[in-house]
């Protein structure tokens, strides 16, 4: 007897051990099993204190009284599975007529408390069945993706989702996107990681860095590179005459006439055949207000920064250019035609903070309660930010640290897949690679000399 009590104390002190240092391995190989048989054994219970119930049938109620029995009981909704997944457990439920998705989510709360577990989530799969996302743990604490993870052509992973999926940033689905955040709330390490990816795709990049310091480490990697807002402008109107010269590609390619198949009629650069098809480009700019800002009113350069990107922003998916803008703010006060521009981004980011109407600004058009997630987020999570998604969905991801130095290494190593892209070759980022000195150690050299 004494040895069992030993035994028991000991796993139960490997458990509790696992749960604050590992929690992914106390959830694989405590948390699941008491999981899954707390919702076997409760599910009933907690539907009903969940007021996830519906009452019985008219018939079965006429019944009731016609044999003087006592009254049937709440319909509970049918379990059809239940799945144990790496991060948590997944149920699939048919409801009951009468009821709707959004009552679940509206229960996310309650259900979360009454099953013990970290997180709740629920989405609708298809008419009259839902999906309820039960999260162990908190997966958001220490960032750990998955071995495999689903890549493509301008497909990549660059954070992990509250419920530990995967968020990927795909261009062919969301060709431009905004992110903004406040200062060290983790903006720049989402940088890093989708650039980090990118640079093993064969794809070219393009950087506008005002700031100087962002993006210039990566100039191997880089087809083209402007550092302050002249040749910004210039470079923009480059990827305006290069998409022009696109689109002038395929009307050329189109041929369209009474025996051309559907399949063959090309209306974007995937539909070209490969040997003309171009070179798809991702254009980052790393601080919007220092295109947008301007001291004079009616400034020329400021204009045709804002034309450019706003034509880009509309007619660029076809050609193969999509827009990555990051940001402190991204408002009406950065002056005119901010706010068609922001209308063309499809996707939405915002990290920390400091005010709300900064969260209004990205989520106001897609819900009210994505914004009051964003003003949540504290300060002692680093690259955790909510995304938003224009049908009306969101969720809170946050990404792996990514330092500068992983980030440079990767494109230094892919460094021979950076593709020369004439019209933008006057831009093309010069590799200085003489040894830079502190100031101190130059002017030690120069009074040797």
């Amino acid at each position: 007897m004494d040895w069992i009590l030993i035994a028991l104390a000991v796993v139960a002190g490997l458990a509790l051990l696992l749960k604050w240092r590992r929690p992914a391995w106390h959830w694989l190989t405590f948390g699941v099993a008491f999981a899954a048989l707390r919702i076997r054994f409760r599910y009933a219970a907690v539907m009903d204190a969940c007021h996830l119930t519906v009452p019985a049938s008219r018939l079965r109620l006429a019944l009731a009284r016609w044999f003087n029995k006592p009254s049937p009981q709440q319909r509970v909704p049918h379990l059809l599975w239940l799945k144990p997944t790496r991060t948590g457990v997944r149920l699939r439920i048919k409801m009951r007529s009468g009821q709707d998705a959004f009552e679940f989510s509206a229960a996310a709360d309650r259900l979360r408390h009454s099953f013990g577990v970290h997180q709740v989530t629920s989405r609708e799969i298809k008419p009259g069945v839902v999906e309820i996302t039960l999260t162990g743990y908190d997966v958001l604490k220490h960032v750990q993706m998955p071995a495999k993870t689903d890549r493509d052509l301008l497909k990549i992973p660059v954070a992990l989702v509250e419920d530990g999926s995967v968020h990927y940033r795909d261009y062919r689905e969301v060709p431009h996107s905004v992110t903004v955040g406040a200062t060290q709330s983790g903006k720049s390490v989402f940088q890093r990681t989708v650039i980090k990816e990118l640079a093993a795709q064969p794809v070219a990049l393009v950087g506008i860095d005002c700031k100087k310091i962002e993006l210039g480490p990566f100039a191997r990697r880089l087809s083209a590179l402007a550092d302050n807002p002249d040749d910004a402008a210039a470079l923009l109107e480059a990827l305006v005459a290069r998409m022009e010269g696109i689109y002038d590609v395929i009307r050329r390619e189109q041929r369209i006439s009474a025996d051309t198949s559907d399949g063959e009629i090309a209306a974007n650069i995937w539909d070209l055949p490969e040997a003309l098809r171009p070179v798809p480009i991702v254009v980052t700019i790393d601080e919007i207000a220092e295109l947008a800002l301007s001291t004079k009113r009616n400034d020329p350069r400021r204009d045709r920064i804002i034309t450019a990107l706003v034509r880009l922003a509309q007619l660029g998916r076809a050609a193969g250019i999509f827009l990555d803008i990051y940001g402190q703010r991204f408002g009406s006060e950065l002056g005119d035609g901010i706010t068609m521009l922001r209308a063309q981004l499809t996707g939405r980011t915002v990290h920390r903070v400091n005010d709300e109407s900064t969260a209004k600004m990205a989520f106001g058009d897609i819900s009210p309660h994505a914004v009051f997630a964003a003003t949540q987020i504290p300060n002692t999570r680093r690259g955790m930010a909510v995304v938003g998604y224009s049908t009306g969905e969101w969720t809170r991801i946050r990404t792996p640290h990514t330092s500068m130095r992983q980030a440079v290494s990767a494109c230094n190593r892919h460094a021979h897949l950076t593709p020369d892209l004439p019209e933008l070759a006057r831009f093309r980022p010069a590799l200085d690679l003489a040894p830079v000195q502190a100031p101190a150690a130059a002017e030690a050299v120069t009074e040797a000399a």
